[in-house]
C-alpha cells in the first residue's frame, strides 16, 4: 500500500512569520498537535504544541513570538508514492510519530500518522511505535 492511500489530506500550514498564539489556536481549531511552516511556498519547518511548550514557554518566550523561532527546522518526511512499510520502518528509526507528505515536486499533499498507518496496516503501526519508544541517545547517554 502507497501512502497515499492511508495519509491525512487535509493539512493547514501556518507561515513561518506568524506568531505562537496564531498556532495555538489553529491547533486547538483543528484538533492536532503539528503543523507544517511555510515560507513563501516551501516546506521549511514543523511546528509541534511540544516545541511551544518547551522551546517557547519553558525559555519565557512569548506569544508573539513568531513560529520561524521555535519551529523545527529539519523536516523529514516522505513522498506520497512509498510504500507505508518502508515509510514506518523509516519512521521507527528516526523516532516521529507523524511526516508531513511531500509529491514529487515537493509539494506538501498530506501528512502520514501512525494512527493513519494503524488504520490500514495495525502491524507497521505496532513495529514503528517500537522504534519510536526506545530511548534516544539524548535521552540513554550512556547507551544502555
Amino acid at each position: 500500500m502507497r501512502v497515499r492511500e492511508a495519509m491525512t489530506r487535509d493539512v493547514a500550514i501556518i507561515n513561518a512569520e506568524e506568531n505562537l498564539q496564531q498556532a495555538a489556536r489553529m491547533m486547538a481549531v483543528m484538533d492536532t498537535g503539528i503543523l507544517p511552516v511555510g515560507d513563501e511556498g516551501r516546506l521549511v519547518g514543523m511546528l509541534s504544541d511540544r516545541d511551544i511548550a518547551v522551546r517557547a514557554v519553558a525559555g519565557g518566550k512569548g506569544p508573539d513570538t513568531k513560529v520561524r523561532d521555535v519551529m523545527s527546522s529539519e523536516v523529514m518526511y516522505c513522498f506520497d508514492d512509498q510504500e507505508i512499510e518502508d515509510v514506518t520502518d523509516n519512521m521507527g528509526d528516526i523516532q516521529v510519530r507523524r511526516l508531513p507528505v511531500l509529491n514529487r515536486d515537493k509539494e506538501l499533499v498530506g501528512i502520514i500518522s501512525l494512527g493513519d498507518i494503524a488504520l490500514t496496516d495495525g502491524s507497521g503501526a505496532a513495529t514503528a511505535l517500537r522504534g519510536i519508544a526506545r530511548p534516544s541517545a539524548q535521552h540513554n547517554p550512556g547507551g544502555a
